[in-house]
């Protein structure tokens, strides 16, 4: 296709709001409030609005894959340094023990910038439908899931990254750069 053909197609598409990512919609993600590390009400109405997110479920006593998956975490927190309206949300499995003092320690342990990742405790009950019934990654206690969730800016479940894989990170990433070319 010839520049000219290209560009009648790109404005054509934007004309007509076709510009997709090609990552499936898998699930709406309800609105929710919980707490913040810093003891903050957290609302996602306020705080995930209009942005692209990364979401993980962990623990801050796991002594398995939690603490690699918050240093993948930390690596997509450093690859998109540089993207306005992307935020990282960690999701305790364990609100009675991860208070917000505890994630607090446990997000500088891992050089959280929670200008951009928080990590979040709060009603057991809000935790465990988040995990189980919107995020499919499990419930609560050491029942969660190894993977990444991305979620776009229509609060719309886009795609899963198994932390296992070597190329979690470059592919939540590249999905990051899909969606942020997307039209709402």
């Amino acid at each position: 296709m010839n520049r000219r053909a290209w560009l009648a197609a790109s404005s054509a598409a934007l004309l007509s709001g076709c510009i997709r990512s090609g990552l499936p919609e898998i699930n709406k993600v309800p609105d929710f409030e919980l707490i913040d590390q810093d003891g903050r009400p957290f609302r996602s109405t306020e705080q995930l609005k209009d942005r692209i997110w990364v979401a993980d479920f962990f623990f801050t006593t796991c002594n398995g894959p939690c603490p690699r998956m918050s240093a993948l975490m930390r690596r997509v927190q450093d690859a998109t340094a540089g993207f306005d309206g992307v935020r990282l949300v960690s999701f305790t499995v364990d609100p009675k023990t991860d208070t917000p003092e505890v994630l607090r320690a446990y997000g500088r342990r891992f050089k959280q910038n929670p200008a951009r990742w928080s990590l979040l405790t709060g009603d057991p009950e809000t935790l465990r439908k988040l995990g189980a019934e919107v995020f499919y990654l499990g419930g609560m206690g050491p029942e969660h899931g190894t993977r990444f969730a991305l979620v776009d800016r229509k609060m719309r479940l886009r795609g899963y990254y198994e932390t296992t894989d070597s190329s979690c990170v470059e592919n939540v990433v590249a999905d990051i750069r899909k969606l942020r070319r997307e039209l709402l």
